[in-house]
């Protein structure tokens, strides 16, 4: 379980190191500025999709340490916005195609068509691997 006020204060903290201010941030990971208004009040908890892109924007933030307070932020390469690789540096082994993969069959008669828009992998160490299309 997540302490609530513990992730308050590490969503601040990251914020804070990246100098962003709650609308910047929201709009970085792609949420409603009142959804980061609502979660650093107390109001609301933060949902899986909330920290998922917390983590794909933000690649130095630490599953585990965001969640739990285990670990460190920013990771352990001491990375700071200015000198922090592109994703595409990070994960060189990303560079495959998703439209490879074949679809399935949803009944006997229609095949629906779907793309892979992200695939995320989270190791036991906390750190995470986030494939993107």
């Amino acid at each position: 379980m997540v302490n609530n006020k513990d992730f308050i204060k590490r969503l601040q903290k990251v914020m804070d190191f990246y100098g962003e201010s709650a609308s910047a941030f929201a709009e970085k990971i792609d949420v409603q500025r009142s959804s980061i208004s609502h979660i650093l009040s107390g109001r609301n908890k933060p949902s899986l999709d909330f920290v998922l892109k917390i983590l794909s924007s933000y690649p130095e933030v630490n599953l585990y340490w965001l969640l739990n307070g285990k670990g460190e932020f920013p990771s352990s390469e001491k990375e700071t916005p200015e000198t922090k690789p592109s994703p595409k540096d990070q994960n060189p082994q990303t560079n495959f195609n998703f439209d490879e993969i074949e679809t399935k069959t949803t009944s006997s008669n229609s095949v629906e068509e779907k793309t892979i828009d992200r695939i995320v992998i989270f190791y036991s160490d906390g750190t995470f691997k986030n494939y993107m299309n």
